[in-house]
């Protein structure tokens, strides 16, 4: 006789026991699985929209009216004809045009050359310095960044002002006579001059703190060797802190040059181009052309080619930097 199996003993479900779930209890673990994965999305989506509505469809209309018929008439009652690329040939035939492009250029170098030399020695000087005074020129530098770009743009205008200036004044008082009443603005060379002290100005606080805070990560042993080494200052610098900050430089060196070519603002409040057009950019000539002749389509025009020229200077400059660090590994 053949016995029978005994059953295997299996313990009552409690409520602490593991149970399979069914079909139904997988679907709903496999929706609330997406639900969670979708989340971080969700939460970034009205970011993206609101970015792309704010920066990416006016960059989107500016072109389109740039290859239209576009002047007062069409602004008010619409109906904007297409006319292709005619107003990239009168634009690119002009040249006034051109000469403005290399005015920009000029002064997006001697500026970007400026703000870049001036924040590095800054950068560097604030890691001598000691704790307290550290404190302090990094708090004036957060506050001159912190200054809206028209007030101190204002403030530059009465420091310069010809009769009650406190530089004309300061220039008298050091037996410079020749300053009294001097209107700094009534030439375009010293008003290009302010200008670019303005812009330096703004702009090298963001500069020297992100190099400062890229010096706090160099590895003190690596200054250590090279003094050891017998190297000094400069080649200190130039064989240890530029070489691994090299990322970090040209990353503000780019964003400066995108800063220093897109600047309206402190030029239209000083001098709205003048005098003689000698403070006249890229960006001051497209809203000159778009609002005092009311040519919407060229100023559109003159706007696209700006952000075209910004790519290709910001393109060579990001491959040169990266083919250098290639040659290097």
């Amino acid at each position: 006789m053949i016995s029978e199996a005994p059953e295997t003993y299996r313990p009552p479900a409690g409520p602490h026991t593991p149970t399979r779930p069914g079909p139904g209890g997988r679907r709903r673990a496999a929706k609330v699985s997406r639900a969670a994965a979708a989340w971080p999305y969700l939460l970034v989506l009205p970011t993206v929209v609101g970015t792309a509505y704010l920066l990416l469809y006016p960059l989107l209309r500016n072109v389109v009216i740039s290859f239209q018929h576009f002047r007062t008439g069409e602004l008010i009652r619409g109906g904007a004809a297409f006319v292709g690329l005619e107003n990239y040939q009168d634009v690119l035939g002009s040249p006034e045009f051109w000469t403005v492009v290399r005015r920009t250029l000029a002064w997006t170098a001697v500026n970007v050359v400026l703000i870049m030399v001036i924040s590095t020695l800054t950068a560097l000087m604030i890691a001598r310095l000691g704790r307290r005074m550290r404190l302090a020129v990094m708090s004036a530098l957060v506050l001159t960044w912190a200054t809206p770009v028209l007030a101190a743009t204002t403030i530059f205008q009465w420091l310069f002002q010809s009769r009650l200036g406190v530089v004309n004044w300061l220039l008298v008082t050091a037996g410079f006579d020749s300053f009294d009443g001097y209107s700094w603005f009534a030439d375009g060379d010293s008003t290009f001059a302010i200008l670019v002290l303005l812009v330096v100005w703004q702009s090298v606080p963001f500069a020297a703190l992100t190099l400062y805070a890229g010096l706090t990560t160099i590895p003190a042993e690596l200054y250590e060797s090279a003094r050891i080494d017998g190297a000094g200052s400069w080649q200190v610098f130039r064989g240890v802190t530029f070489p691994m900050l090299r990322s970090l430089f040209g990353l503000i060196t780019s964003l400066q040059v995108i800063w220093v070519f897109k600047c309206f603002a402190q030029i239209w409040a000083i001098s709205q181009g003048g005098p003689d057009d000698a403070t006249t950019t890229l960006p001051v000539y497209a809203f000159q052309v778009a609002q005092s002749l009311h040519r919407y389509d060229l100023g559109s025009a003159i706007s696209t080619l700006t952000v075209l020229i910004l790519l290709a200077v910001l393109v060579v400059h990001l491959r040169r930097m990266y083919s250098r660090e290639g040659e290097e590994l």
